[in-house]
């Protein structure tokens, strides 16, 4: 057995013994949920639509190797070394949506997908977390005094993330990134006054979207009138949470997933739900509160405010995509085509959400200089 002593200065003896083992092993119990719940999942889904049993279990694993070395190898950096990739590939991310509308594949009814070496990717997702990374930078660059207009700068980039993911469309993504944005400028310091006046043009954005297109207003139009026709999967999401109970109808025995279109992606929560119980549920949902907490507390001792930011931007983000998916499980929310971090089907998702732990793996690693605690 190879062990690391603390006299070891090697990288991967130096990675061992700054970055959170805690964090690292709660993200770990996440996968091994979501490879549990993608096998019980995806075979039912794989079968309706012609394909064989495991094809997504299979294409799951076959993403999670590269997702896991990408977790790992980016956990290694230093701050520094987090703001350089997430600029470049936020950059090479930000020219892979403007492609979709180019050489991108619509599904049903947006183009969020292009298809590389035979792989379909989605730009956006990468978009997400190295975006909240840069404009950290940009953040603490203004509050340095020195001139800097790093706030402009920031809101400039967010206005063209945000018309882009709109054009696709992608409102609910929209929703996410404005959400981080504007908390991270809050922790920076944002004025009173553009509190009021981003409150503002949030609420204007929402209505604008809600008669605007189509698609937002019959979800909202579903989500405020629950006994509508159009609530086919909530409806069968409920009935799930209903069938399952306490401890479930057991591994394999549910039958959600055989109606469902979403069951491996945006609604796997309910297939966990029936599946395995309500105490199976209250688990992943204590897993994601400890991720999220265990974050945020060990920013509580950072001076680094660039690396507060990031760092609090990742964590924000991560934590509202567990609340937006769940919600819309529970129908706490209005529909929205959004994954379960680390459990939910999908390549391009896992990548991406490999990519966001390894940069917040790597900025919460303790730093003696910048007074983060073990």
């Amino acid at each position: 057995m190879i062990t690391l002593s603390r006299t070891d200065t090697s990288i991967v003896g130096r990675w061992w013994w700054t970055v959170d083992r805690w964090l690292l092993m709660a993200v770990g119990v996440l996968v091994i949920v979501g490879c549990v719940l993608t096998l019980a999942a995806s075979p039912a889904v794989a079968n309706r639509i012609g394909l064989g049993s495991f094809h997504f279990v299979q294409r799951q694993l076959l993403f999670l190797v590269p997702a896991l070395l990408i977790m790992l190898g980016t956990s290694l950096l230093s701050p520094l070394g987090v703001r350089r990739l997430a600029s470049i590939v936020f950059l090479g991310a930000l020219f892979g949506m403007f492609l979709t509308f180019v050489i991108g594949v619509e599904v049903k009814g947006a183009h969020r997908w292009i298809y590389f070496a035979g792989v379909s990717l989605q730009p956006s997702e990468f978009v997400k977390p190295t975006f909240a990374v840069v404009s950290a930078w940009l953040f603490a660059e203004w509050r340095r005094g020195n001139g800097f207009p790093g706030w402009a700068i920031s809101g400039g980039l967010c206005a063209l993330v945000l018309g882009t993911l709109l054009l696709q469309p992608d409102l609910g993504m929209a929703v996410v990134v404005a959400a981080v944005w504007a908390a991270q400028f809050f922790i920076a310091g944002l004025p009173m006054l553009l509190v009021i006046v981003l409150a503002a043009l949030g609420a204007a954005g929402i209505f604008g979207a809600y008669s605007l297109l189509p698609h937002v207003a019959a979800r909202f139009d579903k989500f405020l009138d629950p006994s509508g026709k159009e609530n086919y999967q909530i409806e069968r999401a409920m009935e799930a949470f209903s069938a399952g109970g306490l401890l479930g109808r057991g591994p394999g025995e549910g039958s959600v997933k055989n109606v469902l279109p979403d069951a491996h992606t945006d609604f796997i929560f309910a297939v966990a739900g029936e599946e395995f119980g309500l105490f199976a549920c209250l688990f992943i949902l204590a897993v994601f509160a400890f991720i999220v907490l265990r974050c945020f507390g060990r920013l509580m001792t950072e001076n680094n405010l660039f690396v507060l930011l990031a760092a609090a931007g990742l964590t924000t983000q991560f934590g509202l995509q567990a609340v937006i998916n769940i919600g819309v499980n529970l129908h706490l929310l209005p529909t929205k085509g959004m994954t379960l971090p680390f459990i939910s089907y999908g390549g391009s998702s896992l990548l991406a959400l490999a990519f966001a732990m390894g940069m917040l793996l790597a900025l919460t690693r303790w730093r003696p200089e910048h007074g983060v605690a073990r």
